[in-house]
Parts: C-alpha cells; sequence; structure tokens
C-alpha cells in the first residue's frame, strides 16, 4: 500500500540543534559534503511525524531515569531548493551562503527558529520523508567584549589586504 505523500513543512520556533555539520565535514557517522543537523523533538511532534513517514530516532538517556529524546536529522543542501540561514546578532541580521554556512558549526547558540520541508522518497520499496531545511534563524550569543568593539572599524584590512594606495 503506497503511502500517502506528506506536504506540510513543520516550523519549529525555539528549537534545539544538536551534531551540528554544516561545513559538511567528513566524520564518523558522516560523508564528506554532506550538511546536516538535528533537531530535538517533543514526544507528542516525534508521534506526528512517525506516523506520517519522517525518519524519528531516540537518543539513549544518559541517566537510566531519563526517558529517550525524540530526535531527526534535517539535510542542508543547495542544490535545486536553496535554504535560507539567516544569522541574528546585536548588530542585525546577516544572509549565510554556502561558502559562509559553517560558521554554524562552533557558534554560540541562543535561539533557533526553523522550517523544514518534506522529501518523500520511494526507493527499492522503501518509503519514507526526508527532511529539508527550507529556512533557519540563528541568533547567537555574543560575549561583552564582541559587543563592545562591534563597531569598531578594521583599521589593518586595508593595509593586510593591499587596498591602500601609497603615494
Amino acid at each position: 500500500m503506497a503511502q500517502q505523500k506528506v506536504t506540510q513543512n513543520i516550523t519549529i520556533e525555539g528549537a534545539r540543534i544538536i551534531f551540528r555539520n554544516f561545513s559538511g565535514k567528513e566524520g564518523k557517522y558522516n560523508a564528506p559534503g554532506n550538511r546536516n543537523f538535528c533537531v530535538l523533538l517533543d514526544e507528542n511532534l516525534a508521534e506526528d511525524l512517525m506516523r506520517d513517514g519522517w525518519n524519528v530516532r531516540y537518543l539513549r538517556p544518559r541517566e537510566q531515569e531519563d526517558e529517550p529524546q525524540a530526535y531527526m536529522q534535517v539535510k542542508v543542501a543547495f542544490g535545486n531548493i536553496p535554504p535560507t540561514v539567516v544569522l541574528i546578532t546585536s548588530k542585525g541580521k546577516t544572509r549565510l551562503n554556502e561558502d559562509s554556512l559553517d560558521i554554524l558549526d562552533w557558534a554560540e547558540i541562543k535561539n533557533v527558529d526553523l522550517i523544514i520541508r518534506p522529501y518523500n522518497y520511494d526507493v527499492s520499496g522503501h518509503q519514507g520523508v526526508k527532511a529539508y531545511l527550507k529556512s533557519i534563524y540563528v541568533t547567537i550569543s555574543e560575549d561583552e567584549l564582541e559587543s563592545k568593539y562591534m563597531d569598531v572599524p578594521d583599521s589593518a584590512f586595508s593595509h593586510v589586504s593591499g587596498l591602500d594606495d601609497v603615494d
């Protein structure tokens, strides 16, 4: 029996993301160039998504009395439908592209709002829904020195980059 096609996007505000690999770095569980992250899910959303065919997994609890934590891997692809990726700081917002996206791998994140789009697949009789990033707004934490010196111009940039005209 064919699974019903999922067309509804998922919006999660105040999301918690883990296992960040926006750079697509090769690792034990990641092929080179495969950009992704995982988003933690509350149990009600996890059950709804599993029922619709999304690939929801569970982290083993750290403590015996804890419950397993539902999560879903989200693929970040810039092919046919590139995602909107926006970094929010006290200075404003900056749209990130495929080349600047990797700063999210190490950023200290304060808040994440995101939209995940479904991709329905049917490969060799296996059907399901893969999660792709549609848009993400990431607010980062800034330390007091970063905030204090944010508006100071970078005077060495022109000297280092060779942009200064010398008479």
